[in-house]
């Protein structure tokens, strides 16, 4: 399994940015699809966004659509650029990896879909 590293989080004001890393171990970081989930306190893990093998192919849950950018480039490393924060956007923000040698180009968007996980990384935004 590949090991995730998260960073990037922190407490910001409504309106405000935050950019959130993953820092992947795997060599073959390239045939991994990566994605962000979160969990807000009392609720089930959610997806928040993924990106493919290509770095072009990316699906959003419908409430950050406009607002968050998943991103990822060859040092293994993949992103998520947060703008116009809400409070309802607080969470532990997770990255996660799914292995795909044959990828189809579709979107995963479960959390079974994938089998590496970080430890995970607090977005509090405040009002």
């Amino acid at each position: 399994q590949v090991q995730l590293v998260e960073s990037g989080g922190g407490l910001v004001q409504a309106g405000d940015s935050l950019r959130l890393s993953c820092a992947a171990s795997e060599r073959t970081f390239s045939t991994y699809t990566m994605a962000w989930f979160r969990q807000a306190p009392g609720k089930e893990r959610e997806f928040v966004a993924t990106i493919g093998r290509n770095g072009a192919t990316t699906c959003y849950t419908d409430s950050v659509k406009g607002r968050f950018i998943i991103s990822r480039d060859n040092a293994k490393s993949t992103f998520l650029q947060m703008n116009g924060l809400k409070p309802e956007d607080t969470a532990v923000y997770y990255c996660a990896a799914r292995f795909t040698p044959f990828w189809r180009g579709s979107c995963y968007t479960e959390a079974s879909d994938f089998g590496s996980w970080g430890q995970g990384t607090q977005v509090t935004v405040s009002s």
